[in-house]
């Protein structure tokens, strides 16, 4: 089995692990890396950070060099478009028309932006941030003193305030939800962020309506619902995003808000594996299915995915963990919050730029978000990965230890 050729779609994050454990685990076969950019995979999170703001180069967001690749026998197929998979055939079909036989395949696809139809949204100026691309051709438009709009409040529209006004940029904020973060985070999460925006100089607006992108072919302004408008020489649309799955639908596996995997990372083609954004798989930490948007996620799903090529059955039961940096802020959660009933914060989120909040459902520890406290955001990690709870007055009061308040 191991001579075999092995397939994989999509450069990314999932990818870039899949091939490179492919080859540590004993893979002695041809493996080809097919993705649409024309540079291998790289890492995302710094697009919407450093490289926005110019601290990056593009040669430093490579998860590993050209010469890895060369050196391990990956083949990298960049700059094509992957129209079809035909599972019968077992071939892959290239959007110039020629074609790639595979004996296993494996499908990274990620997740492609939600895409807002707003009149005026064709215009020059109007972006959405989710590829190299993307960040190159947005950083024309950018400079001190222009006016920058972000629809969206979720963390990559936060993240990208954030990196503007270290431009000098005047930034503001359009969020549809009566606060920025809602579907994530608390009500204290979201209000801390909300101040330390505007403390940035970030003009936040809840509850805003998006009509039109206004301009003469260059977008000129945003008009909301409420009648008001907000100048723009830049608009970035963060909106979320949609897992990739055209390629599984169309060769026919099963599909339902993302690929779906079993715990080694199979579709229902047993010659085909899923890993990343564009999966849906079970999490036994939280006993239900999970499509996870996470370099954690992918990374680990992938490395579940190769031993599955080769043989090695290892279940995949990590436990999701996401980070943010924003201005001098790193937010690192750990867990999922979903379902939380109650949040205990030990520290001030009303204050100051370091605390972390716990989410619970009844008795049950689900997740924290830790501001700049790293040992809560270990403690957690460590906690909820072998199955233990926590004292809610533990956790409140800083003068007990972060470990003694864990408890089996």
């Amino acid at each position: 089995m191991s001579n075999e050729h092995a397939v994989i779609v999509g450069a990314s994050h999932a990818s870039a692990q899949l091939a490179a454990t492919l080859r540590q685990s004993g893979w002695e076969g041809n493996i080809s890396l097919v993705g649409e950019e024309a540079i291998p995979p790289y890492h995302r999170p710094p697009l919407s950070k450093g490289y926005l703001a110019g601290e990056k180069h593009s040669d430093e967001l490579l998860i590993r060099p050209a010469t890895f690749y060369e050196k391990t026998g990956i083949d990298l197929v960049l700059g094509t478009r992957v129209t079809a998979v035909d599972p019968r055939n077992k071939t892959i079909t290239l959007h110039d028309g020629g074609s790639i036989p595979y004996g296993k395949l494996a499908l990274t696809t990620g997740a492609r932006v939600r895409k807002l139809d707003l009149p005026g949204h064709d215009q020059e100026g109007v972006f959405y941030l989710r590829d190299l691309n993307d960040v190159d051709r947005i950083r024309g438009f950018i400079g001190p003193g222009k006016s920058a709009v972000i629809i969206g409040g979720g963390y990559i529209g936060l993240e990208t305030a954030a990196s503007m006004r270290k431009l000098g940029m005047e930034v503001t904020v359009l969020e549809a939800l009566p606060r920025v973060l809602q579907r994530v985070t608390a009500p204290e999460v979201s209000a801390f962020y909300s101040r330390v925006h505007g403390e940035e100089g970030v003009n936040i607006i809840t509850d805003a309506a998006v009509q039109a992108l206004e301009g003469d072919g260059t977008v000129k302004g945003v008009q909301l619902a409420d009648g008001n408008r907000v100048a723009a020489d830049l608009v970035v649309i963060g909106v979320g995003v949609l897992p990739d799955t055209d390629l599984a639908e169309t060769a026919g596996l099963e599909v339902d808000n993302g690929i779906v995997v079993d715990e080694f990372a199979r579709t229902s083609d047993p010659d085909i594996v899923a890993a990343g954004d564009c999966t849906n798989h079970y999490n036994p930490i939280y006993e239900r299915r999970l499509r996870l948007e996470s370099v954690q996620n992918a990374t680990d799903q992938a490395k579940t995915a190769a031993n599955t090529l080769c043989g090695k059955l290892e279940n995949y039961h990590a436990l999701p963990w996401f980070w943010s940096d924003q201005y001098d802020l790193k937010l690192q959660i750990a867990g999922l919050s979903q379902g939380f009933d109650r949040v205990v914060v030990r520290g001030s989120a009303d204050s100051g730029r370091s605390f972390a909040a716990f989410y619970f459902c009844g008795d049950r520890l689900l997740a924290v978000d830790a501001v700049n406290r790293p040992k809560e955001f270990m403690a957690v990690r460590r906690a909820l990965t072998q199955g233990q709870s926590a004292d809610p007055v533990k956790l409140a009061d800083e003068s007990v230890d972060i470990q003694q308040a864990f408890t089996q």
